[in-house]
């Protein structure tokens, strides 16, 4: 897009959110009016029976109640197992179906299916808050004509199908297996398609850090959908650097990449032997000095992007530490269900993150939540009446078939853009009322945690989860904490002394893990906490196996509240050693 085009898209996105109460309501009328076609869907019609249309918000809030995932999970399994829908009786949609979404929550083994139904409303609103998203982006870093390559960390991930023949991918791997898919939008890629497009997601890391390496001069910046993506490329470099030397060297690829085309197109792209560049990042790497490593080894980089916000933000601290001076660009609030939100500012950190919600992509409830209090109620307030300040669980009415859905996430409001309110994004929703810790305690307790064994036991908290396990009791909770390799705490010489150490700091955890907690366990209500310290890598190897059950690569996040015993049995098989903390 030339800059004019730009200026334009910028223009909606400004005008979208001026008058966000009005664009709201008419949102939700399109949404209604659409969805009545024909008799109407079947999920909205025992609620809106007997109601004259158009049904107005406040008819639409009263008689339609508040919704999650397992609401329409019989809809989304009938639909995908009995192939092409009934149109005559739609389910969720009156819009086709065109395949299946996989959600990016980590919590269980098995990703949620969103179904994706083809709305030209939708892609209308969608193409809005993408195209500015972009056009942001190059109006703070306009092209290059000789510094133009992007060392992206892109995965189309696998396909599925389902029984009644339904594709199923992640939300960003669509464009790339779309039948309009449109490759020139990764022409800037530093690696080959067949990279992209590769089955093993270790052996295409390691192709994409070649690739970039390969490219070092001419790439202006790094790109990965999260934190955690570019948590795991660096620690592959500093493990694979001397591989990765190698490889340029001889200009092939390293043997253990065992996907024949994927190889092929690298070694097209190494272009031969490269000694001098092979000498050169060798010897930086030889260092070890791993701080500003970035600027290093890609001398013309301008920026880094990737979700730091929410559960990534443990991950930022290590990264700027690679990247030295080198700025973070934050990410968008786009989820697998609609997009929710842009960062008109991508500069900010992680901690001063904004997402102005966009009116016209969704119609927006909120729901009053408060931490350390019991959150059961369901009445919400629509964008007109949300407060500075004050945090809420965002509601979402689609284009796509969903109705009152809580989409699982919190927010904070922080300001307004115009009329459509700035939000920050604190963390994801406690599932139930049952649940004690939330994501933001966990995180809290864990940043107490590491400053105390830092300084003590030169340990690094590299991951890190809970469980609340119901079937004890009196109920427990157990904390999975996974240091980083050569530290104290996993010598067998200094097993008890790394006990003690454990048990001394025990209460910082405590302390951090909210009054809900508190109380219920100065009341007996709640066993003594456990505290696992599991062996390196044991959370790499839970990815590859959540990936191996159907979790997209591109969009994995580690869990940090876990649902799910078969996670749970996979993590009590990597302790190295647990510390009850019943002081």
């Amino acid at each position: 897009m030339n800059q004019t085009d730009d200026e334009e898209i910028l223009k909606k996105l400004e005008d979208s959110t001026k008058d966000a109460t009005h664009r709201q309501l008419e949102a939700l009328r399109s949404i209604l009016e659409h969805q009545s076609k024909g008799g109407g869907v079947r999920y909205l019609r025992p609620y809106l029976h007997g109601y004259d249309a158009p049904v107005d918000a406040n008819t639409f809030r009263q008689a339609v109640p508040l919704s999650s995932y397992e609401d329409y999970v019989d809809h989304i399994n009938q639909m995908a197992n009995n192939g092409p829908v009934d149109h005559d009786q739609p389910l969720l949609s009156v819009d086709p179906l065109i395949c299946f979404f996989y959600s990016s929550g980590a919590s269980t083994m098995k990703p949620k299916l969103i179904p994706y139904f083809d709305s030209k409303l939708s892609r209308a609103a969608s193409f809005i808050a993408h195209q500015g998203s972009n056009a942001i982006h190059r109006r703070l870093f306009p092209p290059r004509p000789s510094v133009n390559k992007v060392l992206w960390f892109i995965y189309a991930d696998n396909i599925t199908t389902t029984k009644g023949g339904f594709k199923v991918m992640a939300a960003s791997s669509y464009p790339m297996h779309s039948s309009k898919a449109n490759w020139s939008q990764l022409a800037s890629c530093s690696s080959p398609r067949e990279v992209i497009l590769g089955s093993n997601i270790e052996q295409q890391m390691y192709c994409h850090l070649l690739c970039g390496l390969r490219n070092s001069d001419s790439v202006d910046g790094i790109r990965a959908p999260y934190a955690i993506s570019l948590i795991n490329v660096f620690s592959l470099l500093e493990s694979k650097w001397e591989q990765l030397c190698d490889d340029l060297e001889q200009g092939v690829p390293s043997s253990e990449i065992s996907d024949v085309v994927m190889k092929d197109s690298v070694t097209e792209v190494l272009g031969g032997p490269q000694p001098e560049l092979s000498r050169r990042i060798r010897v930086i790497c030889e260092d070890k000095n791993w701080g500003g490593i970035v600027c290093k080894l890609w001398p013309n980089v301008r920026y880094i992007r990737c979700v730091t916000t929410g559960s990534m933000k443990q991950y930022y601290p290590r990264l700027k530490h690679y990247a030295g001076e080198v700025p973070f660009l934050g990410g968008d609030y786009f989820a697998s269900e609609c997009c929710v939100g842009i960062n008109l500012d991508i500069m900010q950190p992680p901690e001063t993150t904004r997402f102005v919600l966009l009116p016209t992509a969704a119609y927006f409830e909120f729901l009053p939540f408060a931490l350390d209090e019991i959150n059961d109620g369901e009445k919400t307030v629509d964008i007109s009446g949300v407060e500075e300040g004050k945090m809420y669980e965002v509601v979402v009415t689609t284009y796509r078939g969903f109705y009152r859905y809580r989409l699982g996430d919190i927010v904070r409001v922080v300001d307004f853009y115009n009329s459509a309110p700035q939000v920050e994004y604190v963390m994801r929703a406690p599932k139930t009322s049952s649940e004690i810790v939330t994501e933001k305690h966990l995180m809290s307790a864990m940043e107490s945690f590491q400053r105390v064994i830092r300084n003590d036991m030169a340990a690094e908290i590299s991951e890190f989860a809970s469980f609340l396990d119901l079937m004890l009791s009196p109920k427990h909770l157990k904390l999975y904490i996974e240091v980083r390799e050569g530290c104290k705490l996993l010598q067998e010489e200094n097993l008890e002394e790394s006990v003690e150490i454990l048990k001394r700091y025990g209460s910082s955890i405590e302390d951090s893990l909210g009054g809900i907690y508190m109380v219920q366990r100065k009341r007996g209500e709640l066993g003594p906490l456990a505290v696992s310290i599991v062996k390196p890598g044991s959370f790499d190897r839970l990815s590859l196996v959540a990936i191996e059950n159907g979790a997209p690569a591109s969009q994995y996040k580690p869990p940090k509240i876990i649902r799910n015993r078969q996670i749970v049995d996979f993590m009590e098989r990597c302790i190295f050693v647990t510390v009850s903390l019943d002081g």
